[in-house]
C-alpha cells in the first residue's frame, strides 16, 4: 500500500513538472512574437530614416550643382559648415563624427553657413501637404580635418535623414565626399 501512495506522489510531481515546461515555453514563444513586432517596426523606421537621408543627399546634389552654376560658386571655400567652431576636427568634442545624430542636429541652425538644407520635409501627408515626421538635414563640412591648409575644392556632404516617431527620433546618416572636376567647376 505504501508503493502505491509514493507512486501517485511521483505522478503529481512529474505533471507539475511537465505543466511548469510548457508554461515556460509558451511564455517565451508569446515574448518572441511580441519581439519581432518590435523588430519589425524598428527595421522598418531605419529604413524610413535611410530612405529621407536618401531625399536628402538627392536634393542637396542637385542644389550644390545649382550653386555652382547660378549663384557662381567657384570652389566650396566659404561654403562649409562653421559652427560648431571645431565640427571639422576630429581630436575636438564638437566633431561630427563624435556626436549623434539627434545631439548633431540639436547644434544646427538653418543660418548657419555650409547648411544647405534644414529639417527640409518631404514626404507627403495623407490630408495633403508634407509629413513633419520626415526630414533631412544636409550639411557640407571640411574633409581635411581641421588641416592647416584646408583643400576648397573637395568637402564632404552630409545627408541626415530623420522620421519622428511619438517623442523617439530614428536617424541614419549618409556621407559622400565631393571634389571638383579638374576641367570644370560642378562637383
Amino acid at each position: 500500500m505504501k508503493t502505491r501512495t509514493s507512486e501517485r506522489g511521483v505522478g503529481l510531481i512529474i505533471v507539475i513538472i511537465i505543466t511548469s515546461f510548457l508554461l515556460v515555453v509558451g511564455l517565451l514563444l508569446a515574448m518572441i512574437t511580441g519581439l519581432g513586432t518590435s523588430v519589425a517596426s524598428n527595421v522598418r523606421l531605419q529604413e524610413q530614416a535611410f530612405n529621407a537621408a536618401e531625399a536628402g543627399f538627392n536634393a542637396g546634389w542637385t542644389q550644390v550643382e545649382e550653386n555652382f552654376i547660378a549663384a557662381g560658386w567657384t570652389n566650396f571655400d566659404g561654403h562649409c559648415l562653421d559652427t560648431p567652431a571645431n565640427v571639422a576636427e576630429p581630436g575636438e568634442p564638437e566633431y561630427f563624427r563624435k556626436t549623434t545624430d539627434e545631439e548633431f542636429l540639436n547644434t544646427l541652425t538653418a543660418s548657419t553657413n555650409g547648411v544647405v538644407f534644414y529639417r527640409e520635409t518631404y514626404a507627403p501627408a495623407q490630408g495633403g501637404g508634407l509629413d513633419q515626421r520626415y526630414f533631412y538635414t544636409v550639411f557640407l563640412v571640411e574633409d581635411d580635418g581641421g588641416g592647416m591648409n584646408p583643400d576648397p575644392t573637395d568637402v564632404l556632404m552630409i545627408c541626415i535623414g530623420t522620421v519622428q516617431s511619438g517623442g523617439n527620433l530614428t536617424t541614419a546618416r549618409i556621407e559622400v565626399g565631393l571634389a571638383m572636376q579638374s576641367s570644370g567647376t560642378n562637383p
